[in-house]
Order: C-alpha cells, then sequence, then structure tokens
C-alpha cells in the first residue's frame, strides 16, 4: 500500500493531515471565506503556549515564574512568529480577499503570525498535542534550542540601555537611514550606533520599531563578542606576565 504523497507546506511540517480541509481552513483569512481561520488560531495560540512554556519549563530548572512568562512572551510574539511563517513560505499558501492581496495582506506581520498560529491549531486538531509539539518544535528549531532567557525576558532596546547604562557608557542612538516600498507595504532600514565603542549595526523591519529592535539586538550581540575578546586577552596577557 503506498503512502499519500506530502503537500509542500506538510513536507515543511514533516506532518501529513488526515483530514485536508483544516489545513486549507488555517490559511484562510477571513476576507476571503466565512470558514476562516481565527478558531483554528484560538486553539493553535493555546497549544503553541503550552508547548514553549514546557520547553522552557524542561530546559531550565532554576528560572522563577517571572522569567519564564518573559521568556515564553519573546518566543511566541508577532514578529518572532511572522519570521517562521516566512521561513515556511506560507504566503504561498494564504487564501486572501481582493482587498487584502492589493494592500500587501501576503506579507503582512498579523496575518503571518495568526496563520501559523491557525496551523499548529489545525495540526492539534488533526493529530492531538503529541503531534502539534512535534511540529513546533520543528518549526522553531533553533530559535527554541538557541533561546537566552536573559535575551527573551527583556525588548532588544531595553537590554542594549541597561547594559550601557551599567558601564556609565552614553545611551545608543537610532536614525531611520531608508524607507522602502509601498505606503501600504513600507520596510524600515534603522541604524543603530554607540559611539563611544564604535559599534554600530543595521535592522530592517515593517515598522520603525521593529527595525529598531533588530538593530539594536545587532549591536547587543557585538557588544557581547567584543567583552568576550577582551575578556580573553586580558587573561592571556595575565598568564604572560
Amino acid at each position: 500500500m503506498s503512502l499519500p504523497s506530502l503537500t509542500p507546506l506538510e513536507a515543511a511540517l514533516d506532518y501529513c493531515f488526515t483530514v485536508a480541509s483544516l489545513s486549507r481552513q488555517a490559511m484562510t483569512h477571513r476576507s476571503y471565506s466565512a470558514s476562516h481561520n481565527e478558531r483554528l488560531e484560538f486553539v493553535g495560540d493555546a497549544v503553541l503556549n503550552c508547548v514553549i512554556a514546557q520547553d522552557l519549563f524542561e530546559r531550565f530548572p532554576l528560572l522563577d515564574e517571572g522569567t519564564l512568562s518573559r521568556s515564553r512572551a519573546g518566543l511566541v510574539n508577532r514578529d518572532t512568529l511572522a519570521r517562521l511563517a516566512r521561513k515556511l513560505e506560507l504566503s504561498n499558501y494564504l487564501l486572501l480577499g481582493e482587498g487584502e492581496l492589493k494592500s500587501g495582506g501576503p506579507q503582512r506581520v498579523s496575518i503571518l503570525a495568526d496563520a501559523l498560529e491557525a496551523l499548529f491549531g489545525a495540526v492539534f486538531m488533526d493529530g492531538g498535542f503529541d503531534a502539534a509539539q512535534r511540529v513546533i518544535v520543528r518549526v522553531y528549531g533553533k530559535t527554541l534550542q538557541d533561546a537566552d532567557p536573559e535575551r527573551l525576558g527583556k525588548d532588544a532596546k531595553t537590554r542594549l540601555q541597561e547594559w550601557l547604562q551599567a558601564r556609565h557608557l552614553p545611551l545608543p542612538e537610532y536614525e531611520v537611514t531608508e524607507t522602502r516600498g509601498e505606503a501600504h507595504l513600507q520596510r524600515f532600514v534603522v541604524e543603530c550606533r554607540v559611539p563611544s565603542l564604535e559599534a554600530i549595526a543595521s535592522g530592517e523591519g515593517s515598522s520603525r520599531r521593529a527595525a529598531e529592535q533588530l538593530a539594536a539586538d545587532a549591536v547587543w550581540q557585538q557588544l557581547q563578542t567584543l567583552s568576550q575578546t577582551s575578556g580573553t586577552r586580558g587573561r592571556r596577557r595575565n598568564e604572560e606576565s
């Protein structure tokens, strides 16, 4: 007996739907049909939060409830979901009304994030919690494996600002260096600079705020690498003297 062939989306998820209509419903926006994905999104949101909470609970046994909650929030927010949805190329499968298509709906953060949650909900309704957990862990991949509570507990701008303040250094500077695209689908490029440390990086996002966060995170990572390098050099000098 031959196995059913997987659709490209099912192959990306490594999951074959028993009820094919569930995956279609998960990709259907309310602008396209009365049978849309909002109820599946409701289920998917709950399942996703449970899976991420369990993963963090097991991986970080010493974290308190507040830090766990902030870390989970950093992993299930719309920006993270939209980024993962783009990796899955969900925009190729979305069913949207003409108005949403013309206004850039396939790339809108909220639509992509909601569709991915709906997809998780569809897997849960089709195959149960274990199946949904496997799919979520697969989709999140390194995002989950590399989860750092120190970073997830705070947004990037706050984390960078506190790091600089703790060292009595001037706060970072942000500047929009480029705006791309049509008015309804703009992309912002923001540059974050810490002149006192000669650190600079850019971030691009669908809003100025999102771009600032990405730029701040890139600068923060630069500074962590710089600190580690400086610390290693200092230890070597002490050993040689």
